[in-house]
């Protein structure tokens, strides 16, 4: 499986669970961290952990991975599963626009708004 499929299985995940403004960035030209990140958001904190739990579920059901590393999910703001080479992103709504990582690692062509097939 490819850093981009590893990717839109999580996009697909998070949509699955109703989470809201789906996107996958392409930062492999940005950094050396990872090649992608995917960018989510719940309506609640209760949602946001529940969004982190589905991704975590579903990558190690399809793709028998588990996250390197998980921060913050508890807490119900910002939440980061670590993939190695794909970083999942799952924040409150208020969270996500104080951050706003679309806007710093917008490059002009390396966003994608996730919809299902």
């Amino acid at each position: 499986m490819t850093s981009y499929e590893l990717a839109r299985t999580a996009a697909k995940a998070l949509s699955d669970k109703k989470a809201t403004d789906v996107v996958i960035l392409n930062v492999s030209e940005q950094t050396v961290v990872c090649s992608y990140f995917v960018i989510a958001s719940g309506k609640s904190g209760t949602q946001v952990r529940a969004l982190g739990d589905h991704v975590e579920e579903e990558l190690k059901k399809k793709c028998d991975l588990a996250p390197v590393r998980t921060e913050g999910l508890r807490e119900g703001r910002w939440g980061v599963l670590d993939y190695g080479d794909v970083v999942v992103h799952v924040f409150n709504e208020e969270s996500r626009l104080f951050y706003y990582l679309e806007r710093l690692w917008d490059s002009g062509a390396n966003v994608e708004r996730y919809e299902e097939e």
